[in-house]
């Protein structure tokens, strides 16, 4: 083979610009028609991957219970969302019967992010109940970006082999996915991997400034509870129990549901509020009998979402709880609603708000100076930048205006 030195110079040429063009940064993305994204960056996820996003990013399809959705209202991005990854979109009413054969109803309950983007219950839903996730569906949306949250209800009992399936046909379909492990995904249920979550997406949609200005709000909020809890001596801890009030327990012969020392609401009691578990076992949605109840009569009982909305009045009423009003924390008039968190599998942006609860209701002297009622109003407007009537909005959709008859 013989070379004439045109044909030397020519390639030599070619090298030296192709070396020059990577020596300035010129590392773009080429499209089909030759031209290079500069924009385009590459993000590294929850799971380790390297994910390449587009420069703009106008689509989004969250597959999480509202944590996403409520970042991009933060961030003023709520109208590029274009599919959810669950029904949790949804009012809520409950009627409860009380003393005396008199009823009473609570109505309209949602999750703030329900309320403040009304128009997601307009958007397609890729996982129903039952279902894998529908990838056609998914392909239609055409999305920029998918974000996917392990531990959301989508996701609440997955394997890494379910997750691998996962990954590789959304792969497969050319879509960007970008995955946050929440706190039941993560190697102990904690929170304190929320504010790494926050900054990813924040990283995702170039808002880290903002991102990283709300998980350290967020994160304030709870060293200021273990700030004022964490002398307490171990003889003076309250025995609290998170009691599901759930109906399906009733109907297999219990009268509610416990959480162990290994879920995410035992660590709300111990780590946060630092206080003690009263059900010694393990596990999640306990079924546990009347009996065994009574037996570990806890000082103080906090209600939480379980198959249903539980306000304090269920309990100190209802004639179907009539043998646990025997209970000490019943008696003292120490039983208290968390918000109403339909669909919180791995926990949302208002993960403060149960904990300020959990722990006024454990050592109320101590957080005396806080009228939790107007500090959720602070909250709601420090994380999703609404005024004061919005948060009264929000406070009433979550089923908290209890805390404002009873100067909580």
């Amino acid at each position: 083979m013989t070379c004439n030195t045109k044909t030397i110079g020519l390639a030599l040429l070619t090298a030296c610009l192709l070396a020059l063009a990577f020596s300035c940064g010129c590392t773009g993305t080429t499209t089909d028609t030759g031209s290079v994204d500069a924009g385009a960056r590459t993000v590294t996820d929850m799971r380790g991957r390297a994910v390449e996003l587009p420069a703009t990013i106008e689509r989004v399809v969250a597959i999480d219970d509202g944590f996403v959705e409520g970042l991009l209202y933060r961030f003023g991005m709520q109208d590029r969302i274009v599919g959810l990854g669950g029904t949790w979109v949804q009012d809520y009413t409950y009627p409860f019967e009380g003393a005396g054969g008199a009823t009473y109803e609570y109505r309209n309950g949602t999750n703030p992010v329900s309320y403040l983007i009304p128009g997601l219950a307009d958007l397609p839903v890729l996982v129903e109940t039952g279902t894998a996730i529908n990838y056609e569906t998914l392909a239609s949306l055409d999305p920029d970006v998918v974000i996917l949250r392990e531990g959301a209800w989508a996701f609440s009992a997955g394997s890494d082999e379910a997750l691998g399936k996962t990954i590789a046909t959304i792969d497969s379909l050319g879509i960007p996915l970008v995955i946050l492990v929440g706190p039941p995904f993560q190697e102990s249920p904690t929170i304190g991997h929320i504010g790494e979550e926050i900054r990813l997406v924040g990283e995702v949609f170039s808002r880290e400034k903002d991102a990283d200005a709300l998980a350290s709000y967020l994160d304030d909020q709870i060293k200021e509870i273990r700030r004022r809890t964490a002398d307490i001596p171990e003889n003076e801890k309250p025995r609290m129990m998170q009691l599901g009030l759930s109906p399906r327990a009733r109907q297999g012969g219990g009268a509610g549901m416990a959480w162990g020392g290994d879920t995410i609401e035992s660590y709300f009691i111990e780590e946060i509020a630092n206080a003690k578990n009263a059900y010694r076992g393990t596990g999640a949605f306990v079924v546990v009998s009347t009996e065994q109840i009574l037996a570990l009569d806890p000082d103080v009982i906090v209600l939480p979402t379980a198959q249903g909305y539980h306000p304090a009045s269920e309990l100190y009423t209802a004639p179907y709880y009539r043998n646990l009003q025997e209970l000490t924390a019943v008696k003292n008039h120490r039983v208290y609603a968390l918000p109403w968190t339909p669909f919180n599998w791995a926990k949302r942006l208002e993960y403060p708000i149960e904990a300020m609860v959990i722990a006024k209701a454990a050592y109320p002297d101590r957080f005396a100076d806080i009228q939790v009622h107007e500090w959720v109003l602070d909250f709601y407007q420090n994380v999703y930048g609404v005024d004061r009537a919005t948060a009264e909005e929000l406070r009433s959709a979550q089923w908290l205006d209890w805390m404002v008859e009873a100067e909580f």
